[in-house]
C-alpha cells in the first residue's frame, strides 16, 4: 500500500495554504505528501506521515503549528535534532524554544513564560522530560492544539529503535486533553506503520507514505576482507575527493574507538578527517557538527551518533566502513547523503568479521533471569501500602540491569497490570530568596501568607540555600505535595525565588496478587529473550540483504512497503553485476586461546572477593566479550586484562566454551 492518504476537501483550498507557505517560509510549494498531512490536521484530524529521510516532514508540523490556536508540542529525541529546528524556525522569524538539559535555570523559566503567554508557538522536548514533575505542573496549566512525535517508529518494539518511555506517549495525550497527533518517521515497515497508527487511533486515510525510492542514490556493497578495509576506504574516499574538492561525506563505524583511529588513518593518508562520537564533551560534539554544516569540516567519521540533527543538502557519500545495525539504521544513514538531488554514493565496505561486535550490544542488554527475579523481589521489600518508590540508577545498579532495559522490564511490568505508574517526584527541592521573606510574603492575601510560611518553617537552609522537608511539612500541616510544588513553581515563575531539584524519584502503584504471580520473571524472562532472538534475527536479515542477488535500491523499498519503486534500479552494484558474497576471517578455535582459562579463573576470583553470589555463565562470557554491565562498573572488572580477551568471537561461542570447562554443556546460559 503506497499512499493510504484521502485529502479531505478543505477550505482554503491547496492554493491559499501554498501562498501561506510562500509568506510564512519562502518555499513555493509543498514536496510531495506535506500537504495531504497538513489539511488532515487542520480538519482537526490527527496523521501518520511516512517520508523519506531529508523530504520535509518537519515542515508538516512547523506549517500547521502556526496556523493552530495554542501551542503545538514536539516529542524529538536528540538535542542536536531540537536545535537545528529551533534555528531553522528563527531564521524564518518564527518563535520556537526547547526545554532541556542545556538551558540554565532562567533561560527554562522564560521559556515557560513565552509558552504562557503565547509568544511561542512551537515547544520542543525530549520524551524524558514528562518524567519531570515541575514540566507536568506546567503542562496541566496550558492548552496544546497538537503533539508531535518526532521519529514515532520508537513507539513500537517492533521498531528497530524501539524505546520504551515512548510507550506512554498515548497516556499523555489522554493525560493533557490533546486532541490531536502528528506522528512522523522515515522507517516504518507495513508492521511498524500499523502499530504506531493502532496506539494513537489514527485512520488508514489519516496515514499519509510517500515513495521511499530516491534516484540520485547510487548504492554499492563491496566485500573486503577486515585487513584490507583501512587502504579499501582511502581508495573510495579518494574517488570521490579527488573527482571535486572539499565535497562532504560521512564514514560511519560501530565504535568510539575506531572513529577516533580511522579519521587519524585518513589524515595521514592525506584526507583530512574528524573523528564524532558520543564520548567526546557535548560542546566539542556541537562545535563540530556546526563545522561540518559550515563547510569547514568535510568529512566526518562518526558512530551513529552523528546524523539524525544533520540536514545538509550536499553530503555527497556515505561510507558504511562497518555494518550498520539493521536495515533502519542502515536507511536513515544513506539518506543523508544527496538530499539537494544530485548524485551521491552510499558504500559499504562489508565483511562478517564485526557481526559479533553488534551482537554484543543486543546481549549486553537482555537482563539475565536471576536480574530479573533480583528486580522483583526489590519490589516485593520495598513496596509501602501498594506503593512502590524508586530510583533508576540504584536500582540498575542494584540488579546488574543496564537502565535501558530496565526501563523496558518496568513498561512491561505496566503492560502486564504489576505496576502502574502513578507519578515522578524530585527527592530533594532546594531553593533561595532573590528577594527578602518579608518582602514576598508581603506580596500575598494573608491566607497564603501562612501557607508560603509553613513551606519556609519545614525549609532547612544552609547559608543561603534550603532544601524542603516534604515529609515533615504534611505531618505537621497536611499540606498536598502537589500544591507546594505549585506554589514554589509560582514563586520560581515570579523570580522570588531560585528553584533546583535533583534525584528524579519515580513511584507505581503495586498490585500485589499480580506480583506473586510464581510465573512473573520466567515470563519477563522469555519475553527479553524473544527480543534477543528477533534482534539477531534482524542482523541476519541484514547480511542477507547486503548478499542479495536481487537489486539493492528495490529491495531496500520493498523492505518499507513502498511498491512503486523500479523492480531494477541500474545504479546499485547488483545492477552494476556485482553480487556481493561478504567473506569473514578464519580464527583458530576459541578453546586454543592462549591464557583463556587463567583470564577466566582470574575474573572469577575478583568477583568471589566482591560477593559471594555465584557468576552465571552469562556474566562469564560478558566479561570476555568485553560487554560492559552495571555489575562490571561497580565492580571495577574493566580494568582486569582478560576483560574483552574474545571480542573477535561471537558470544554463543563463548558461552558454549564456558559450559565445557564447567563440565555440563547442559547448563542454561543465564543460570
Amino acid at each position: 500500500m503506497q499512499s493510504q492518504s484521502t485529502s479531505p476537501s478543505l477550505n482554503p483550498l491547496d492554493a491559499d495554504l501554498t501562498q501561506t507557505l510562500k509568506q510564512q517560509f519562502g518555499f513555493d510549494q509543498f514536496r510531495e505528501g506535506q500537504i495531504d498531512v497538513v489539511k488532515h490536521i487542520l480538519s482537526d484530524n490527527s496523521s501518520l506521515a511516512i517520508f523519506p529521510t531529508g523530504s520535509g516532514k518537519s515542515l508538516c508540523y512547523q506549517f500547521s503549528a502556526l496556523q493552530l490556536p495554542q501551542l503545538t508540542l514536539v516529542v524529538s529525541p536528540l538535542l542536536a535534532l531540537m536545535k537545528d529546528q529551533i534555528s531553522f524556525l528563527h531564521s524564518k522569524g518564527i518563535n520556537a524554544a526547547s526545554i532541556d538539559s542545556s538551558l540554565t535555570y532562567e533561560q527554562s523559566q522564560q521559556v515557560m513564560r513565552d509558552v504562557r503567554n503565547g509568544t511561542t508557538k512551537i515547544l520542543m522536548v525530549s520524551v524524558e522530560r514528562f518524567k519531570n514533575e515541575r514540566f507536568r505542573q506546567f503542562l496541566s496549566s496550558i492548552t496544546i492544539s497538537l503533539l508531535v512525535v518526532d521519529e514515532a517508529h520508537c513507539i513500537s518494539e517492533w521498531g528497530h529503535n524501539f524505546r520504551p518511555d515512548y510507550l506512554k506517549i498515548p497516556s499523555y495525550v489522554q493525560q493533557f486533553n490533546i486532541s490531536q497527533v502528528m506522528l512522523l518517521t522515515a522507517t516504518a515497515t507495513e508492521k511498524v506503520k500499523l502499530d504506531m497508527a493502532k496506539r494513537f487511533g489514527i485512520l488508514p486515510q489519516q496515514i499519509v507514505q510517500t515513495g521511499f525510492y530516491r534516484s540520485n542514490l547510487d548504492i554499492s556493497v563491496l566485500p573486503v576482507l577486515e585487513e584490507s578495509k583501512q587502504a579499501e576506504l582511502v581508495n573510495t574516499v579518494s574517488r570521490f575527493t579527488n573527482a571535486t574538492a572539499g565535497i562532504a561525506g560521512i564514514v560511519y563505524v560501530t565504535l568510539q574507538k575506531t572513529a577516533e583511529d580511522i579519521a587519524n588513518y585518513l589524515t595521514r593518508s592525506n584526507i583530512k578527517a574528524t573523528a564524532y562520537h558520543a564520548g567526546l564533551n557535548a560542546d566539542v560534539r556541537n562545535r563540530i557538527q556546526q563545522q561540518f554544516m559550515d563547510g569547514e569540516i568535510n568529512i566526518i567519521v562518526a558512530t551513529i551518533a552523528f546524523g539524525m540533527g544533520i540536514d545538509k543538502s550536499n553530503i555527497r557519500f556515505v561510507v558504511h566502513y562497518d555494518l550498520p545495525k539493521s536495515i533502519e539504521n542502515y536507511s536513515q544513514e544513506i539518506g543523508r547523503a544527496g538530499r539537494d538531488g544530485q548524485l551521491s554514493h552510499c558504500v559499504t565496505l562489508a565483511n562478517k568479521d564485526g557481526l559479533n561486535t553488534i551482537e554484543n550490544f543486543v546481549y549486553g542488554d537482555t537482563p539475565e533471569p536471576t536480574a530479573i527475579a533480583k528486580l522483583i523481589e526489590h519490589i516485593k521489600v520495598e513496596v509501602d501500602n501498594g506503593r512502590w518508590e524508586m530510583q533508576e540508577y540504584s536500582i540498575s545498579t542494584s540488579c546488574n540491569i543496564k537502565q535501558l532495559p530496565l526501563k523496558t522490564l518496568l513498561v512491561q511490568l505496566e503492560l502486564a497490570n504489576v505496576v502502574q505508574p502513578s507519578f515522578a517526584y524530585f527527592a530533594e527541592f532546594k531553593y533561595q530568596f532573590l528577594v527578602g521573606k518579608q518582602q514576598l510574603l508581603a506580596s500575598f492575601d494573608p491566607q497564603r501568607q501562612v501557607f508560603l510560611q509553613q513551606i519556609f518553617e519545614h525549609t532547612q537552609f544552609k547559608k543561603i540555600w534550603g532544601q524542603l522537608n516534604f515529609d515533615s511539612l504534611y505531618q505537621q500541616y497536611g499540606a498536598d505535595r502537589q500544591r507546594v510544588v505549585a506554589a514554589l513553581e509560582y514563586l520560581a515563575d515570579k523570580q522570588f525565588i531560585q528553584l533546583e531539584t535533583k534525584k528524579i524519584t519515580q513511584v507505581f502503584n503495586v498490585d500485589i496478587n499480580a506480583l506473586l504471580n510464581p510465573n512473573l520473571p520466567a515470563e519477563l524472562a522469555h519475553y527479553f529473550q524473544s527480543n534477543e532472538v528477533k534482534e539477531i534475527a534482524r542482523l541476519k536479515q541484514l547480511i542477507s540483504f547486503f548478499e542479495s542477488t536481487e537489486c539493492i535500491t528495490a529491495k531496500l523499498a520493498i523492505y518499507f512497503d513502498d511498491r512503486n519503486a523500479p523492480s531494477q534500479c541500474g545504479h546499485c552494484s547488483v545492477c552494476s553485476g556485482h553480487i556481493a558474497i561478504l567473506p569473514q576471517k578464519q580464527l583458530i578455535p576459541i578453546s586454543s586461546l592462549p591464557s583463556l582459562a587463567e583470564n577466566l579463573q582470574q575474573f572469577c576470583q575478583h568477583m568471589a572477593s566482591k560477593s559471594d553470589q555465584p557468576l552465571s555463565i552469562g556474566v562469564q562470557a560478558k566479561f570476555l566479550a568485553g560487554i560492559s554491565v552495571p555489575l562490571f562498573t561497580r565492580n571495577k572488572v574493566k580494568q582486569l586484562s582478560g576483560f574483552g580477551y574474545c571480542t573477535q568471537y561471537r558470544y554463543e561461542e563463548i558461552v558454549e566454551y564456558i559450559k565445557v570447562i564447567h563440565g555440563d554443556s547442559a547448563l542454561n546460559r543465564n543460570s
